[in-house]
């Protein structure tokens, strides 16, 4: 009984976890919004992050019925490139300029950083209060116990 009772507590953590890498990764993208030179060359290309499911054992009916041996929850796959292209701005005088005036920015849109904060944000807090509802569930259950 007590493993089904923090097997609630171990999703939302990893979640937890989850969305606070995004929120890294948010961060770094919002840091580097200007940056036009980086060690490898040419403009800061913005980054995402790619979740991925931690799948319990046991067949799906057998998570519903709360059989399964671990429970689900989520993990960070990868952190991948945004393939979208550079902005591109004509200002000659910038020393990153191409010979035609063209210097590369970032494909870093602030706004919808700020959107993919809020979100993360949001998604953290949401986990942190099944946490604790967990843990009062399991407060609760230890008193009736007594």
């Amino acid at each position: 009984m007590a493993d089904s009772l923090f097997s609630s507590m171990k999703i939302s953590s990893s979640g937890m976890s989850a969305q606070r890498t995004r929120m890294d990764i948010v961060a770094e993208n919002i840091a580097n919004a200007q940056s036009t030179r980086t060690a490898s060359g040419g403009p800061y290309r913005r980054r995402m992050v790619v979740f991925q499911a931690t799948q319990g054992k046991g067949s799906f009916a057998d998570l519903f019925a709360s059989k399964a041996n671990s429970p689900m929850g989520v993990k960070v796959a990868s952190v991948a490139h945004d393939t979208t292209p550079f902005r591109q701005v004509f200002d000659p005088s910038h020393p990153d300029a191409d010979s035609h005036g063209v210097v590369k920015y970032p494909n870093v849109n602030p706004v919808q950083e700020m959107v993919d904060l809020t979100s993360a944000g949001r998604s953290f807090e949401s986990n942190v209060t099944v946490m604790q509802a967990s843990k009062r569930m399991f407060l609760k259950t230890l008193d009736l116990l007594k």
